[in-house]
């Protein structure tokens, strides 16, 4: 295969997976009985970021901030996350990305994903759990039952300590930390992931990765 081959199949590839994003966009159905978002209300005070917020980058002198909301299920959240990865490499020296649950009504394993991350997050891997979620999403993403036992695999292979990570995603603090961010979420008009933040002002999803990179240079050069 020649180089040009290689790349016209991966440009094409990238194509096809921000076509898919729009196309698999979820509408929240915070009314819907079954919902994981069931008993979450809209934040009096909704922020965009808490100090409590994960960031992905941590620029010594940050110009931007790029909140996303997301759910470690959502295809289109799976979509996009190569092009954030890109974006985190190519920015995360000016820019502060900031990754928050919203795990979305219908997706069997969405909120347990969240509480998985958060308590590998307990153990300083929530980066690593956040990478292993969406780069293994296809082994386990729209599957109707549980995944706890193949998340406590992904938790053994990053290395935690497996009594501290089953005892943390046990915790109700666990499952109250995930609801925090769909409160803010909520609160901020977010209706389906992902949900991208960019200094407080929530934005149309960039349709593919160029139209992302041009609206952080143009906030950048403001």
């Amino acid at each position: 295969m020649t180089k040009l081959t290689k790349n016209l199949i991966i440009a094409a590839v990238l194509v096809a997976c921000f076509a898919a994003a729009l196309g698999s966009y979820l509408l929240l159905r915070p009314d819907t009985p079954s919902d994981s978002a069931t008993n979450v209300q809209p934040a009096a005070q909704a922020l965009p970021v808490r100090d409590t917020s994960h960031r992905l980058s941590e620029p010594e002198r940050s110009e931007l901030t790029v909140v996303e909301f997301l759910d470690f299920e959502c295809e289109a959240c799976g979509a996009y996350y190569p092009a954030v990865e890109k974006l985190r490499e190519e920015y995360g020296d000016r820019v502060t990305f900031v990754a928050r649950y919203f795990p979305m009504p219908g997706h069997r394993n969405g909120e347990l994903a969240a509480r998985v991350a958060e308590a590998a997050a307990r153990q300083g891997k929530f980066e690593q759990m956040y990478s292993k979620l969406f780069t293994t999403q296809k082994e386990w993403g729209e599957a109707q039952e549980s995944k706890e036992s193949v998340f406590r695999g992904y938790a053994k292979q990053l290395g935690l300590d497996m009594g501290k990570f089953d005892t943390d995603l046990a915790d109700p603090a666990t499952a109250e930390r995930v609801k925090i961010d769909q409160r803010d979420g909520l609160g901020l008009g977010v209706q389906g992931t992902p949900t991208f933040v960019i200094d407080g002002t929530k934005i149309q999803n960039p349709a593919s990765y160029d139209e992302f990179k041009k609206l952080i240079d143009d906030r950048l050069a403001d």
